[in-house]
């Protein structure tokens, strides 16, 4: 495990040298990409989202698609099509953005259902169907979406079942005000807001060792008392009053997954409570939906899981 934490010191000093601040969202990230999973990147406009997740992409050193997702865009737009060759008088694939390792998928609730779903199998099954007949993608398939959390007038929100394919509901809020004067010192000398500042990160790992590195993290060992307290609080979350629907199995899978990648990433070969306690909220928030009252009363998915969390008897 030794090999996990410095290879995830290196991709945090990689990610510095662009993004500063906003420690715990990069850890995150770093987790779901481990983990194999697909991340909701929620933020207000300006604070990095899509910069963060190009500089993540160029440390991996593997291909990066973006799509802006907008109102007219449809499914062939993202999964791509058969277009006829009068040269060879045949049709050929014209492969769509989706054929790559990292995608960000940008502001994603902007473009409607049947073009969100068109993102669905690729995350589940990492296959896309086009015209009837199923292509393979990438092995190390990561999806990063994101949504504006503010501004909500011409959206598509998400449904359930949609939701419920990311393994993480990643919150990247303002930065400390330390961090802010930090960027503004940084980046005042460039000669516009626009540069691209990622053309210093150095490539950390290539995709056969990310693949490698997600094997690694299924031998991090998981005792039975672990087990019982994730299902538990999962389990707990099903009975809060302020809730219409509460975590699925799947949702203790991947509370279980997630805690075992920040495990690795700590040097540990076995998970800790405090494991599952640093990424319960990030793998739930976006599984629980408040009841229209508890909306009304100002409460909040993160406050319920933190009052799972105390109310769930810690293993020792």
């Amino acid at each position: 495990m030794q090999s996990f934490k410095e290879t995830a010191d290196r991709i945090r000093e990689e990610v510095g040298r662009v993004i500063i601040g906003q420690k715990g969202v990069v850890d995150q990230l770093l987790i779901a990409l481990l983990a194999g999973g697909h991340v909701l990147l929620e933020g207000v406009p300006g604070v990095g989202k899509t910069l963060l997740v190009k500089t993540l992409c160029r440390c991996v050193d593997a291909r990066f698609k973006r799509i802006q997702f907008t109102p007219d865009l449809m499914p062939a737009d993202v999964l791509g099509t058969n277009v006829f060759d009068l040269q060879k008088n045949e049709f050929t694939l014209r492969k769509g953005p989706i054929f790559t390792d990292v995608l960000l998928a940008d502001e994603i609730n902007r473009t409607p259902p049947k073009t969100q779903a068109a993102l669905l199998e690729a995350m589940q099954e990492k296959q896309a169907t086009i015209d009837g007949a199923s292509h393979g993608i990438s092995p190390v398939f990561f999806v990063c979406a994101t949504q504006n959390p503010v501004e909500f007038e011409g959206t598509y929100p998400l449904p359930e079942a949609q939701l419920d394919r990311f393994l993480m509901n990643v919150r990247m809020d303002y930065p400390e005000y330390a961090d802010e004067c930090s960027i503004v010192r940084r980046y005042a000398a460039t000669p516009a807001l626009d540069a691209d500042p990622i053309n210093a990160v150095r490539p950390v790992l290539n995709v056969e060792q990310l693949v490698e590195l997600r094997r690694g993290v299924n031998q991090v060992q998981v005792e039975a008392r672990i087990v019982d307290y994730v299902v538990q609080i999962a389990a707990a979350t099903r009975k809060l009053n302020s809730v219409s629907l509460g975590a699925s199995p799947r949702a203790s899978l991947a509370l279980l997954h997630c805690a075992k990648a920040a495990a690795a990433i700590d040097g540990q070969d076995y998970i800790t409570p405090d494991h599952v306690k640093q990424m319960a909220a990030p793998v739930l928030r976006h599984r629980l939906f408040l009841l229209p009252e508890a909306e009304v009363e100002g409460q909040s998915v993160d406050n319920l899981v933190r009052h799972v969390l105390d109310s769930v008897t810690v293993p020792r």
